[in-house]
């Protein structure tokens, strides 16, 4: 058996690990409505039919790419496709909680200074830990928990 022969192992196993690290750290790219009234759609095309329309700060997940189009999902696992032009790079969160207390300070024992229903989005202004800075629909800013809310 040769040196390199022996080496082969080690090599091909770092290699993998390599690969499955870049997976790991690989994050979701997420995407918001640039306006309000942006149209999801069956299919890649103006003439496929229209499913539902979303507003300004409306998070989605992209899950590809077809020409200027991108294959999305919500937060409840809907997909469909939208116009690259139609989206922003703003961050937005949406909530999953029926009730969501937004906090004074990233802590549950905080002040609450406003609240968030089921499907209501928040823009996302920074991230701290398990809590997420927002910004409220009516201009409200606080904290909420990571875990009640869906995007970025």
């Amino acid at each position: 058996m040769t040196q390199f022969s022996r080496r082969l192992p080690a090599v091909f196993l770092a290699l993998l690990m390599l690969l499955l690290a870049a997976t790991a750290v690989q994050a979701r790219e997420m995407v918001s409505a640039a306006r309000d009234g942006v149209m999801l759609r069956t299919g890649p095309s103006p003439r496929a039919a229209a499913t539902w329309s979303i507003d300004r700060g409306y998070p989605l997940e992209v899950l590809g790419r077809k020409g200027s189009w991108l294959r999305v999902r919500d937060f409840e696992n809907d997909r469909a496709w939208v116009r690259s032009s139609r989206i922003s790079r703003q961050a937005h969160v949406v909530s999953t909680a029926s009730a969501l207390n937004v906090r004074s300070t990233p802590s549950t024992r905080a002040r609450i200074v406003a609240k968030a229903g089921y499907g209501d989005v928040l823009r996302t202004l920074e991230r701290r830990g398990e809590w997420v800075k927002v910004r409220t629909g009516t201009g409200r800013v606080g904290w909420v928990s990571r875990k009640l809310v869906w995007g970025w």
